[in-house]
């Protein structure tokens, strides 16, 4: 699907047709919804000794960050451990959502930007290399959306393990294993992209350090990398668990015979139920809005949140599949169900009738 068919749909819901994109400006507008009482700011200018009431400035993300690393000075449990769930959501929210929008060019339509958030966000943030993030999620696994040895989430299947180690023990593991992909991979890349590339993810990794110990005050480098690798892992179960449920145990197609793309994405593709902390931290996209997401893979998180219903009405009208399920539903399916999901390989569905 395309932009044009985005259109289509926004013509067929006269709610957000009337509402439509904001034109791109030399800069952010801020949009603000005032109290009652407070005035609010228009063309006029103010009278004689009047003065302009302004909005109250916005609470800044880095705000979160700097209570959270001042919250782990406390010697109190319960502050302490208010402060590493802080620095986890915020670090989740830089890695997962943050990577995952600047990965697919979602947060700026400058292409120099673009460029200069993917590499803070997959290199400096999530200990990733850019390139290889790109190629694989964006390349593989949106072009090839469930087909067999291309995008079918192979890459998180690990049959060696059973299903409980796989499924409570593995992702204690992934803040350990990014930074060694990575590396690794940095052997089939160019010199001059290899050196950025571990110089962004070493700058990342010591400016974690740094602020523990010279912020949050911890006075040995061990106690310091135990709360990095807790911080790093603290959401490493939901978003190891949200890859696997919304794609593994879906329809898998050959890619000879891989069917039309709005047919593979409604058949491959799960959405789960809103849950906030997962949503403030992952994103609409990935959690929510994954179908919409892997329609339109260029929208914004607000952007999907808004064509959602548009997109499960069109989806209904034209009698294919829009697929839901709770998150608990798909962990005691998976865990039911793991031989076949994670270690056999699935079987080819074929479509009659729909090409």
């Amino acid at each position: 699907m395309t932009v044009g068919a985005l259109e289509r749909l926004e013509l067929q819901n006269p709610t957000l047709a009337s509402h439509p994109h904001p034109a791109p400006g030399p800069g952010p507008t801020l949009a603000w919804s005032p109290a009652v009482g407070t005035r609010v700011f228009g063309p006029r200018s103010p009278g004689a000794g009047e003065r302009p009431c302004l909005p109250p400035p916005p609470l800044s993300p880095l705000s979160f960050l700097y209570t959270g690393f001042l919250s782990l000075r406390s010697e109190n449990v319960l502050v302490l451990a208010l402060g590493i769930i802080i620095l986890g959501v915020c670090h989740y929210t830089l890695t997962v959502k943050g990577s995952h929008l600047a990965t697919h060019g979602a947060l700026t339509e400058s292409k120099r930007w673009s460029r200069i958030w993917e590499l803070f966000f997959v290199e400096v943030c999530s200990s990733f290399s850019a390139e290889y993030g790109k190629y694989g999620h964006v390349k593989m696994h949106h072009g090839y959306t469930n087909v067999l040895g291309l995008g079918d989430s192979s890459t998180w299947r690990l049959p060696c393990l059973n299903r409980y180690v796989y499924m409570f023990l593995a992702p204690l593991l992934i803040p350990i294993l990014t930074p060694l992909v990575a590396v690794e991979r940095l052997r089939k890349v160019e010199l001059r992209s290899a050196v950025r590339t571990l110089g962004l993810i070493s700058l990342g990794l010591y400016a974690h350090y740094w602020l523990l110990l010279n912020v949050s005050g911890f006075r040995s480098p061990g106690s310091a990398l135990l709360c990095m690798f807790t911080t790093r892992s603290l959401l490493a179960h939901p978003y190891l668990h949200v890859n696997i449920f919304q794609h593994i145990g879906l329809p898998m197609f050959s890619r000879d015979k891989k069917p039309q793309r709005i047919h593979m994405m409604s058949l491959g593709v799960l959405n789960l139920p809103r849950l906030p902390v997962l949503e403030w931290a992952f994103g609409h996209s990935i959690v929510s809005c994954h179908v919409e997401h892997h329609l339109f893979p260029r929208l914004s998180d607000n952007m999907c949140l808004k064509v959602k219903p548009v997109v499960s009405r069109f989806l209904q009208e034209k009698r294919l599949p829009y697929n839901e399920d709770s998150y608990l539903a798909r962990f005691w399916l998976f865990l039911s169900r793991y031989e076949e999901f994670m270690v056999q390989t699935p079987p080819i569905t074929e479509l009659v009738g729909l090409q």
